[in-house]
């Protein structure tokens, strides 16, 4: 797996170096910070512009690249045994997917599940989460459906956002309560199937005139009132 950019790269290298398998530097660094890379004891390839344009597909490399190990996904039974859990439904933008991993991690959210994406590309979520993806435990599945019967199972509130919900500043947390945070895709919200299981819908009232926000931005507000 291919990542790149100067901030996640050096994060990867403070908290990941074992993930590491090859560095790509187009960058000419002072002795000290290039000592850095070179006591990861991987090999440190200078390719060319050509070269490193095609590592990153045409992003912004800002002349930092790592080869890094596959991503590694957690079991969702794993998941399953947190307390606060945000559940994907059907998101299919990855910058979305990752800026929701970083608020996860920073707010500590116990797990993420992203559902209904086949063929998951992780790097792009990596980068967009500037590296926190690598931090927090991530499953995949194919059905939020049969996950939120499972979720109700082990005694979880099944939270969803809709626009029509109670507004999220009304809402308090009981002690000890479980709570399965779902989110839908950019354009349609949440599954009917989904949205028919939940125990609480929520909304986040505008003080202006306007229909929604980004669903990366509304789940961090959402995570942060809830958790």
């Amino acid at each position: 797996m291919i990542i790149y950019g100067k901030q996640i790269v050096f994060y990867v290298l403070e908290k990941h170096p074992k993930l590491i398998k090859q560095i790509f530097l187009t960058k000419e660094l002072d002795k000290k910070m290039f000592k850095k890379f070179m006591d990861v004891g991987v090999k440190v390839i200078r390719p060319d512009e050509k070269k490193a344009q095609s590592l990153a597909r045409g992003g912004n490399h800002q002349g930092f690249l790592l080869e890094i190990e596959d991503f590694y996904f957690e079991e969702i039974n794993e998941i399953k045994k947190k307390d606060f859990i945000v559940v994907l439904d059907g998101l299919t933008d990855v910058g979305n997917i990752g800026a929701i991993a970083r608020s996860c991690y920073a707010l500590g959210v116990g797990g993420l599940v992203i559902c209904g994406i086949k063929n998951l590309d992780m790097a792009p979520i990596v980068r967009t989460s500037s590296g926190t993806a690598l931090d927090l435990p991530i499953a995949t599945i194919q059905n939020s459906s049969d996950l939120a019967n499972e979720l109700k199972q082990l005694k979880f509130t099944l939270a969803g956002a809709d626009a029509s919900g109670y507004d999220i500043k009304t809402i308090e947390k009981s002690k000890g309560q479980k709570i399965a945070l779902f989110l839908g895709n950019e354009g349609d919200g949440l599954s009917g199937k989904v949205v028919k299981k939940l125990d609480i819908k929520l909304s986040i009232k505008m003080a202006n005139d306007f229909d929604s926000l980004n669903v990366s931005v509304a789940a961090g507000i959402l995570i942060h009132s809830l958790i």
